[in-house]
């Protein structure tokens, strides 16, 4: 194994330099808190009965088996946006397919590590992927070593954002999901679920972007418009590559565009110029890993290279463990569908 790959997530560049304070999140489940946000509105009526659930250290597959049993239907009626972490407090969506069936009665859902908020009808199924963002409340604690230079990244991350890294969960316990990459495109891996063949496709995407999005940090441009760069607007998933507008580079620093990293598959790269030779220099470090997302006939997309967490906020809370200069750190923001809390974490703290 390509020593490269196996200390994949430990190799990144920061954006703000090594984190000069260590601490530790999810020591208690409600020390992460995450809320699903919808960008529609429920109509309240169909044959689709959404259901806002709040877990505590559940998984959420696990959910979704009790609201089939709750419901009586098969758990592949059940509809799911995406995973979201065990040990957390988490509020989410799930959808129940019920054509002529009345509503369960909510009361009767009694599991001591979830309950059911509120439901509506709705005439769709709750899609993959189907969020406008996530809302997050997140406390860092046990906190040591240089404070002063954790407020400053603060105000650095409120201003500026942080690299958009896939975060380590993409990559599996131990990078396990890119140790397989190679028997998968080889043929060697034969029987293998779609799900966990899914899983490493996109650990291996993930990689060739977080490796990309490293060197532009290092060369002092994740942030910054470089000649044959492709653009996303802010807000966006959609991209454009550059058409030799003179405002570029404005609209980059302003934060309105972002430049994009690859997602990789099959064609030629749309970025071009110093942009286009610097993902080619990268790509190439793994050249039987392009071939075998190709040859699976994936169409390759693009990803913000800059994450700006929405409504960023923070409070200091004292701790009963720790002095007045060592206090306990709230942190509160949104951050849109696909991103990585872990990704603003990793930017203030090294974490135990």
């Amino acid at each position: 194994m390509n020593s490269s790959v196996a200390s994949h997530m430990a190799g990144l560049a920061y954006a703000y330099g090594q984190p000069q304070c260590h601490g530790a999140y999810k020591v208690t489940p409600e020390d992460f808190v995450v809320e699903e946000r919808i960008a529609f509105e429920l109509s309240g009526e169909g044959e689709h009965l959404w259901c806002w659930v709040e877990k505590r250290g559940e998984n959420t597959d696990w959910v979704a088996r009790q609201l089939a049993q709750w419901a009586g239907v098969p758990v592949s009626r059940v509809g799911v946006a995406g995973q979201k972490d065990r040990h957390a407090v988490t509020r989410q969506w799930f959808s129940i397919q019920l054509p002529g069936k009345q509503d369960p009665e909510i009361a009767a859902f009694d599991h001591e590590n979830a309950c059911i908020l509120k439901c509506v009808r709705h005439q769709r199924k709750l899609q993959r992927g189907g969020l406008s963002g996530n809302r997050f409340e997140i406390t860092l604690r046990q906190l040591s070593g240089d404070c002063a230079d954790l407020e400053q990244r603060l105000f650095a991350i409120q201003q500026g954002g942080v690299p958009n890294y896939f975060g380590e969960q993409r990559f599996g316990r131990n990078e396990n999901n890119l140790r397989q990459a190679g028997a998968l495109f080889s043929g060697e891996l034969k029987r293998v679920k779609r799900t966990q063949r899914s899983l490493i496709i996109s650990a291996v995407r993930s990689w060739f972007f977080n490796r990309v999005l490293s060197q532009r940090i290092e060369q002092a441009c994740w942030n910054q418009f470089l000649p044959g760069d492709v653009l996303q607007l802010t807000g966006s998933t959609r991209w454009f590559a550059d058409d030799g507008s003179d405002d570029l580079a404005e609209r980059v620093a302003s934060g309105d565009l972002s430049p994009t990293g690859p997602l990789p598959g099959q064609g030629d790269s749309p970025s071009k110029n110093r942009a286009g030779a610097l993902e080619a220099s990268v790509l190439q470090e793994r050249p039987e890993w392009l071939t075998g997302l190709e040859k699976l006939g994936l169409k390759q997309d693009r990803r913000a290279l800059v994450l700006r967490p929405g409504d960023f906020n923070w409070e200091w809370l004292k701790s009963d463990e720790f002095n007045e200069c060592h206090p306990d750190l709230k942190l509160c923001f949104s951050l849109p569908s696909g991103s990585f809390a872990t990704a603003v974490i990793r930017e203030l703290i090294q974490t135990q």
